[in-house]
């Protein structure tokens, strides 16, 4: 596998920027990368903010490749409510985050944004709604699902992305390998149907699971580079070079 070499810019954090430098950025390109992310728990073995630190990395990558402003990352989203028992967990309301993104875009295409791209790391169907049906008055809004890239032929034990399992685990232990025991994972596999089910927050994580589904032990830093690779090399084709309307 051919990999992209790393960005040699620096990121556009606007939170790290004068007004002055944003006004300039935005007449230079008026697109802005908004990553998503959530407080929820993903398994014993791995961090609450698994997807943050995710979306956070790759919104860096590609800011820093293309130039873009980066809006700071709202770091909750909704979380399937049959998790609430779990430690740490903080979750929004869907109509919670659809409200608070209208207003943030609002606001942000006020000043010249002309297109948002919000990254985020989550398939909770709520979590995907709210974001889905964000209104502006005019900015265009593309919302993009990092995991609905197609790395099938990347994994071993799993066929498509489940719940702090084989793909987010490898991810973390290529990004942030520290966060991760990998001691800790327990593998717990559902059919499709009950992954579907417990996307729509209908099914309860089952007691045999400390909260990841899929294969979490199948996970090396080498399988989350390519995976990262993947994702990092379709959505910058797709979204920031050569954007197509069909799906990744």
């Amino acid at each position: 596998m051919t990999y992209l070499p790393p960005p040699t810019g620096t990121p556009c954090r606007i939170k790290e920027m004068r007004p002055d430098d944003v006004a300039a950025a935005i007449a230079r390109d008026p697109r802005l990368i908004i990553p998503v992310g959530t407080c929820e728990q993903h398994g014993r073995h791995m961090p609450l903010g698994a997807d943050t630190l995710i979306v956070e990395h790759l919104a860096d990558d590609l800011s820093a490749e293309f130039q873009l402003l980066r809006a700071p990352t709202l770091e909750y989203g909704v979380n399937v409510d049959t998790e609430r028992g779990f430690a740490g967990n903080g979750s929004l309301r869907k109509k919670t985050l659809h409200r608070m993104l209208n207003d943030l875009l609002d606001t942000w295409e006020s000043t010249g944004v002309k297109e948002f791209i919000l990254l985020t790391a989550h398939e909770h169907d709520p979590h995907q709604e709210a974001l889905a049906t964000v209104i502006t008055r005019a900015a265009r809004v593309r919302v993009v699902d990092i995991f609905a890239v197609d790395f099938r032929e990347l994994l071993e034990g799993q066929s498509e992305p489940m719940h702090g399992d084989e793909v987010d685990t490898s991810l973390l232990l290529f990004l942030a390998p520290q966060l991760v025991r990998m001691d800790l994972a327990e593998d717990y596999m559902m059919s499709r149907d009950e992954l579907r089910r417990y996307r729509r927050g209908w099914l309860k994580i089952p007691a045999g699971s400390s909260g990841s589904i899929g294969r979490p032990s199948l996970a090396t830093a080498e399988k989350g580079a390519a995976i990262y690779e993947r994702i990092r090399t379709k959505v910058r084709t797709r979204v920031f070079v050569a954007p197509l309307p069909d799906d990744m």
